[in-house]
């Protein structure tokens, strides 16, 4: 059965400097992303042996670890790919990605208040989590979800198209305690046109997903 595998970085350490150091990302990917692909794995060989054995004592703790070391290899697989050196801005038709600024301003009214909702959503997250932009195949709008360590409070379904990581160890470094301004940086690196082909894979499989057939 197939395991779980870190994927590469698409780009080198130093891509997305200034805004996030190389030494940032070589230790975010090759030792914090690596360490839930490990996880991940070495969960799911644990949930066997419970299977084998007969064994559930330990099944709560297990399925939670699943949850947690999965959602963040998850995330932080999406979290590479939305960045990239050439990014930021605002999303225009003319760079081919009119229609997720459309969907934006159809779901959150501006840009300017989409943006201003997931940087805050990002920055006020208690303790370690995430701030997402997700697609919501049921009401097929964009939402902006708040989500603790990696897999809570979010709507059931919706689909990551845009991850904002504001665990300490993914700015600490550099930015020190001042996680709101890592968050405005990050602007300065998405990459669009990652996130617009994710918003129309995800508007593709939407009918999979609802509720009713």
């Amino acid at each position: 059965m197939a395991t779980y595998t870190l994927p590469e970085l698409p780009y080198d350490y130093a891509a997305l400097a200034p805004v996030i150091s190389p030494e940032i990302i070589e230790l975010h990917h090759d030792k914090h992303h690596a360490a839930y692909v490990k996880g991940a794995n070495d969960t799911l060989e644990q949930l066997a042996e419970a299977r084998d054995k007969e064994a559930w004592g330990s099944i709560n703790g297990l399925e939670k670890n699943l949850a947690f070391h999965l959602s963040g290899h998850i995330l932080h697989s999406i979290y590479w790919h939305n960045m990239t050196g050439d990014g930021g801005g605002e999303p225009h038709e003319k760079d081919g990605v009119g229609e997720l600024a459309d969907a934006i301003a159809e779901s959150f009214g501006s840009y300017a208040g989409f943006k201003a909702q997931l940087t805050k959503a990002a920055a006020t997250t208690q303790g370690s989590g995430w701030g997402v932009l997700a697609y919501e195949p049921v009401s097929g709008r964009l939402i902006v979800e708040q989500i603790y360590d990696h897999q809570g409070n979010v709507g059931q379904g919706s689909v990551p198209i845009l991850v904002f990581d504001a665990w300490e160890h993914a700015f600490y470094l550099q930015y020190k305690n001042q996680k709101v301004d890592f968050i405005e940086a990050m602007w300065q690196v998405v990459n669009w046109q990652d996130v617009a082909k994710r918003y129309r894979s995800a508007r593709e499989r939407a009918h999979s997903l609802l509720l009713a057939p």
